[in-house]
């Protein structure tokens, strides 16, 4: 009989937010896989665990993951944790779920803190929708890619940056996105919490004066709807409505269809595309 692998979430600051759930599961397991156990020891010796800790990270997660696998298939019970907040979110925890999955061995999750949510619903924007990129990538390519996919993103966005890279962030993001509002939330949970609401420029403003410090969470607003809109029927004022039609129809619509679109994309009805046409 296989064990099972748990994913334990632990607290981001303050670490009285565990929940005795986690607790529970780390002192009966047989193993806690810890991304830093120079870290986790002292949430350890905090609660009196003495359970037994092995090193899995971003750099031995392929090697060290099937390992822990070997050994849950032997039957033992492992807990994995980050260095903070839930396993497998911005963390290597993620392959080892994927590899468990493949192995037939059962995997729970224990909720708990985790900075993203904890951020946004401390920002002040709407939490009704978001999106989390977590860190943006180092690749120059792949790191402009994600920001050019982001311009366009209505949802609220949430990404995590370092102090030392801030202020170059926050400059391509301005550059990027244009000047939207964010609110940069800092020492999440601990006695100097911080939730810093601002906008690109005044954030770059103030960082000018004052260096960064701490792991920042930066809640992003999401483009406006009605100007991405009103953006996009200015591109297709451009065309001419043969050209207009011809995006659709060569998509393989029918004729209706694509006046039905072309219509939509105008803000007119479809009579009028139909008046203009038989005009033309």
């Amino acid at each position: 009989m296989a064990g099972t692998l748990y994913l334990c979430a632990t607290p981001i600051g303050n670490l009285d937010d565990i929940t005795f759930r986690v607790l529970e599961t780390l002192k009966n397991v047989d193993v806690i896989a810890a991304e830093d156990t120079r870290n986790s020891i002292k949430l350890l010796n905090r609660f009196e665990i003495k359970t037994p800790m092995t090193s899995y990270h971003e750099f031995n997660k392929y090697d060290k993951g099937r390992q822990l696998i070997e050994q849950l298939l032997e039957g033992k019970n492992i807990a994995v944790i980050t260095d903070a907040g839930m396993p497998g979110i911005s963390d290597p925890g993620e392959e080892l779920v994927k590899m468990a999955y493949e192995a037939g061995v059962h995997v729970t999750v224990l909720p708990g803190a985790c900075a993203c949510v904890t951020a946004l619903t401390l920002s002040g924007l709407p939490t009704r929708r978001f999106c989390f990129e977590a860190f943006l990538p180092m690749d120059k390519k792949e790191r402009k890619d994600v920001l050019a996919e982001l311009v366009d993103e209505t949802r609220t966005i949430v990404l995590y940056e370092a102090p030392h890279r801030l202020v170059k962030t926050l400059a391509e993001l301005r550059e990027t996105l244009g000047d939207r509002r964010l609110t940069i939330c800092r020492e999440l949970t601990k006695k100097h919490e911080e939730a810093f609401r601002t906008t690109f420029s005044e954030a770059l403003a103030f960082y000018e004066e004052n260096e960064p410090k701490g792991e920042c969470v930066l809640v992003i607003e999401g483009a406006d709807r009605d100007e991405l809109r009103r953006a996009e029927q200015e591109s297709f004022a451009e065309l001419s409505l043969e050209e207009h039609m011809e995006r659709y129809l060569s998509q393989g619509m029918s004729k209706k269809d694509a006046m039905k679109a072309v219509a939509a994309d105008r803000g007119v009805s479809k009579r009028e595309i139909y008046a203009m046409l038989l005009e033309e």
